[in-house]
């Protein structure tokens, strides 16, 4: 008795086969994914589950495309047998191939013992029709049904292994080919097992189904295949998931990157930071000692920084490190580092230095560049550097001594003068030890009181009568004796001691001044200077208005001197900060006029009392045609604005002369009197009525220096 195909369910077949193929990989990477963790046991469950009733559905979809003449019925329990052995054998093939490893040999046993089962599962599925006689087979398709089997197994197994894991397009191209090549090879295995059975002439059906009973073959294929697709759409929602929480760990090992990097380098430059730099120095002594080498340590400061930092602004400053960064970091090689430590300090690594020579050249070379001019702010800027050196092992045998050292020998360097470069020499430490002796005695004598101002007068410089005082700070040290401001200040304003320094300045001016009242002396204005720091703090009019409250000192006695530089650092800023102090009833003047950058436009906007001649073109003034020039600038510049005039460090007659000529308010300069204790600076305020000679009292418009003048 011979039957047909119906060839759209062949079709079928196929295709479902091509789809439990392409599942069947995916299951297999996720059984292989999970290896190890707690969902690992479920996933080969369920996947066994999946995969074996996605290939007995293709089988029954098989028999249900072949018909015979004769209606035939199934036995229900031989039919779940076949779909127990489907199970069993696709989770033995799930768990071969997610294995670690899978060797040949392996692999072939595992291919033989699927390809019995898959023959077991499809014979022990057509055993299940109830027909007589029983279905007989051709031996020599029987084997080679056996053969496809086992050749199919093991292409399966191979490829299951070999395109578990990746996501790329190709990887999927090539799972989309294995599956339609595995599809083709199971639906080959059936229909030739298929073309080895035979049914007698004149068989019958054993039980009493009706002629449609393929409705058993129907219903469970339909049920397999739902089966299937629902694991499908769990492997593409779990796929989704892995994508997400993928890209979710690709942001976070970009932001754990982003977050060690700027641990390591300076956010300003991109450079290594000490952080990194100690790790690099510790790297570079293992190397040395293994291979019997040395290596330099150059600690760069740039010379001036602070100065132009101050004048141009810090986004300047910014850009000029930035620059001076490139430009070391084009002047080195690969193996060397180079580092920021903070502020204008760089520090250079180089690596297998062979002799003392080559880093003396090396160091020459960095300064040569360095002092290269660079363009800021439409201004052409020269800069130098102070260049230290330490070199390992004669130098140090640690990070730390090593940049202890470096450093010593750059301050050395600095000492010495600018644009150089300095070994280091053991007694370089006995200067890093008094630098920071001195810092530690600076605090020191802030909380101890050996912090001292002194007042130099501000003379009228008409009539020659005391209108004021600058108020100076000197540091009492119990040994050294008398110390000037030149000597700590710059320590002070490195080490963050500037701001409760000033804030003791400006609190003890102003109980000075109110003392000077107190003791019968008429009103003076005491002028207090205020560094960068102290005049961009947030509560700098807090400071001043609880410095006055203390000492009881009404606003128009004190004065607040400002550098130009100072002031035109940020100038809308300044503004704002200066119409504050204003408001509060301070008097303000800018100190050192005519050596920073002032623009016109913003002066006449600030609320200025007075502006204070540098020293520097009152020194030429009588020489130098150039320097009067200036003078007498502003001099014109400062009446036509309303703003009072003080000359700083008149040393000579004939320096007064000439700024009596020019209507110049005030004056102030060892020629009448250097600075002076409280003491001394009452009794000079004293004998002011017997008048000095050099003092010739003359006749001025009181319009003209109305706003700079303070009656005594």
């Amino acid at each position: 008795m011979t039957g047909a195909y119906n060839p759209w369910l062949v079709c079928l077949s196929i295709i479902v086969a091509i789809f439990v193929s392409h599942t069947a990989l995916r299951l297999s990477a996720r059984v292989a994914e999970s290896s190890g963790k707690p969902s690992a046991r479920l996933w080969l469950i369920g996947g066994a589950v999946s995969m074996g009733c996605g290939i007995w559905s293709m089988h029954f979809v098989g028999m249900l495309a072949f018909s015979l003449p004769i209606a035939l019925s199934y036995d229900i329990n031989t039919t779940l047998v076949s779909l127990t052995i489907a199970i069993a054998l696709s989770g033995f093939a799930l768990a071969i191939t997610s294995r670690a490893r899978l060797s040949c040999p392996r692999l072939a046993i595992a291919a033989l013992v699927m390809g019995i089962g898959i023959c077991a599962m499809h014979y022990t599925g057509m055993a299940a029709i109830q027909i007589f006689p029983t279905i007989s087979y051709v031996r020599g398709l029987l084997v080679a049904s056996f053969v496809i089997a086992v050749g199919a197994s093991y292409a399966a197994l191979w490829l299951f292994f070999r395109l578990r894991t990746g996501s790329s397009w190709l990887i999927r191209l090539k799972r989309l080919g294995a599956a339609t090549l595995m599809g083709s090879a199971i639906s080959g295995m059936h229909y030739t097992g298929m073309a080895a059975t035979r049914f007698a002439a004149g068989s019958y059906c054993t039980s009493h189904a009706a002629a449609n009973n393929s409705w058993l073959a129907v219903t469970i294929a339909l049920v397999a295949l739902a089966v299937l697709a629902i694991t499908t759409v769990m492997l593409l929602y779990e796929a989704h998931l892995d994508s997400e929480i993928h890209r979710h760990n690709e942001l976070l090992q970009d932001a754990n990157a982003q977050l060690q990097h700027a641990a390591n380098h300076d956010p300003l430059t991109g450079l290594p930071n000490r952080l990194l730099l100690e790790e690099r120095l510790r790297l570079a002594i293992a190397n040395a000692q293994s291979r019997g080498t040395r290596f330099a340590v150059l600690i760069i400061d740039l010379d001036r920084f602070k100065s132009i930092n101050d004048s141009l602004g810090h986004l300047s400053g910014d850009s000029m490190l930035q620059e001076v960064g490139t430009r070391l970091v084009g002047l080195l090689r690969a193996p060397d580092t180079v580092a920021r430590l903070g502020g204008d300090e760089f520090v250079v690594l180089i690596a297998d230095v062979l002799r003392l020579p080559d880093v003396e050249r090396i160091a020459a070379r960095i300064l040569a560049e360095i002092a290269r001019p660079l363009t800021l702010s439409g201004l052409e800027i020269h800069i130098s550097a102070s260049v230290g050196i330490s070199v390992w092992p004669d130098d140090g045998t640690d990070a730390a001594s090593m940049l202890r050292h470096a450093d010593a020998a750059m301050y050395h360097a600095k000492k010495s003068g600018c644009n150089m470069h300095q070994f280091f020499a053991p007694r370089m430490n006995a200067f890093t030890r008094e630098r920071l002796e001195l810092e530690n005695g600076l605090r020191r004598a802030l909380s101890q009181g050996e912090l001292v101002l002194h007042y130099q007068p501000k003379v009228n410089v008409r009539n020659g009568r005391i209108e004021g005082a600058e108020a100076l700070i000197r540091w009492e040290h119990p040994t050294r004796g008398l110390i000037g401001p030149g000597e700590f200040i710059p320590l002070a304003e490195e080490s963050g001691l500037i701001l409760p320094i000033g804030e003791w300045v400006l609190t003890e001016a102003c109980k000075q001044a109110y003392g000077w009242q107190v003791a019968g002396l008429r009103p003076a204005c005491v002028a207090v200077n205020l560094s960068v720091q102290q005049f961009r703090q947030r509560d700098l009019v807090a400071i001043v208005r609880r410095a006055l409250r203390t000492a009881r000192l009404h606003p128009h006695q004190l004065e607040i001197e400002l550098t130009e530089s100072t002031v035109m650092q940020d100038a809308e800023q300044s503004i704002a900060a200066l119409r504050e102090l204003s408001e509060l009833g301070v008097r303000i003047a800018v100190d050192d006029f005519g050596t920073g950058y002032s623009s016109l436009s913003y002066l006449r906007r600030l609320p200025l009392d007075s502006l204070k001649i540098d020293r520097t073109f009152i020194r030429e003034l009588v020489t130098s045609r150039d320097d009067a020039a200036i003078v007498r600038a502003i001099m014109s510049l400062a009446h036509s604005l309303h703003l009072g005039v003080v000359a700083e460090g008149v040393e000579t007659a004939e320096q007064l002369d000439f700024l009596r000529e020019i209507d110049c308010d005030q004056y102030q300069g060892y020629y009448y009197s250097p600075p002076l204790s409280s003491n001394g600076f009452v009794a000079l305020v004293r004998e002011q009525p017997r008048a000095r000679p050099e003092h010739r009292p003359l006749e001025f418009p009181d319009t003209l220096v109305a706003r700079a003048l303070q009656v005594v």
